[in-house]
């Protein structure tokens, strides 16, 4: 069985939504493209590594409509190899709909979403997940997901569709690796989901010293 991986961008308010630009979601939304001035070369060298290995991406519909109109034409320049990569791999989307599946190598997905994330992770060693909040909400939810890769940027938005929302449930995660932080501010986290529900315990206990009587 291979590894789901959740590739997420976050503002440090959680708002995960159009980081790349104004046209991944223009209607209601102030700030697409807020990523895009804290980019820097650690960042990128960090996205460029989480990608090795990458075997297949799932993705919602609106990440993928914009992957499939972009990614085919970057055959050469700064993002050619994961340009190549990404034209390269099986490509499965999520969607109630009938997107184009002109992109080579893609397929949607059945109805039963969790049962055919499943089947995806049987068929590949490294899924990675991109973007596609949606798509993430219900892989939280149903805990179908191996690894998360947080990207953290100094800034604040105050609205916008969060990478935590309405999906979260009880959950343990382990650091895989120490955080890495780049001159722009952006911070990399790396988690890998634990066994278990997260454990309580009170923090006036007195052998922890932090009663209340100071």
């Amino acid at each position: 069985m291979g590894l789901i991986h959740l590739e997420l961008f976050a503002t440090l308010d959680l708002v995960g939504q159009a980081p790349g630009g104004p046209d991944e979601d223009p209607v209601g939304f102030p700030f697409g493209g807020w990523q895009a001035p804290l980019l820097d070369e650690v960042s990128g060298a960090q996205v460029g590594a989480a990608y090795e290995g990458t075997d297949a991406l799932l993705l919602g519909r609106r990440t993928y409509d914009i992957f499939a109109a972009f990614w085919p034409h970057q055959k050469g320049g700064e993002d050619a190899e994961i340009a190549t990569l990404f034209n390269s791999i099986p490509k499965y989307v999520a969607s109630r709909g009938r997107p184009d599946l002109s992109w080579a190598g893609s397929t949607q997905l059945g109805p039963d979403l969790a049962d055919a994330v499943r089947e995806v992770r049987e068929r590949h060693q490294n899924v990675k997940v991109v973007g596609s909040l949606n798509l993430v909400q219900t892989l939280l939810r149903e805990k179908l997901f191996d690894r998360i890769d947080l990207w953290l940027h100094p800034v604040m938005l105050g609205v916008g569709k969060k990478v935590f929302d309405d999906g979260v449930v009880p959950a343990n995660l382990t650091l895989l690796a120490p955080p890495e932080a780049g001159p722009m501010g952006a911070v990399h986290l790396r988690y890998g989901l634990a066994d278990g529900v997260p454990a309580t315990g009170d923090m006036s206990a007195p052998d922890r010293g932090l009663g209340s009587d100071g």
